[in-house]
């Protein structure tokens, strides 16, 4: 007679109540700064699937990066308002002054 192990974890519900939206986007949080409150939810790598330009360094956030959007917490704007940024360049931003864009040809004062 063979006698199976014991089962020290208890089985997990296969039909476990899991919003499939929450789980791929994040869960956003409300973050205060000093221009207002805003709306952020961290994007992972697995749910980044299309190019997007940070505006805090004005680089391409590529597809597989895992990157933050962000948006006005005051209830007003609509999508147009959401921004992809890089996480530090999000925890950067007060620190940073604006990004001056400048040509090849033109000199630097």
């Amino acid at each position: 007679m063979t006698v199976s192990p014991r089962r020290n974890r208890p089985r997990r519900d296969e039909n476990a109540n899991l919003d499939a939206d929450r789980v791929r986007q994040g869960v956003a949080s409300v973050q205060q700064w000093t221009d207002g409150a805003w709306q952020v939810r961290g994007i992972g790598a697995g749910a980044s699937v299309k190019t997007y330009r940070c505006p805090g360094c004005d680089q391409e956030i590529r597809p597989g990066v895992a990157h933050l959007v962000a948006w006005p917490a005051d209830g007003l704007g609509d999508l147009t308002d959401r921004r992809h940024w890089h996480s530090g360049c999000w925890r950067a931003r007060e620190r940073r002054g604006p990004a001056v864009q400048r040509g090849r040809g033109t000199p630097r004062y």
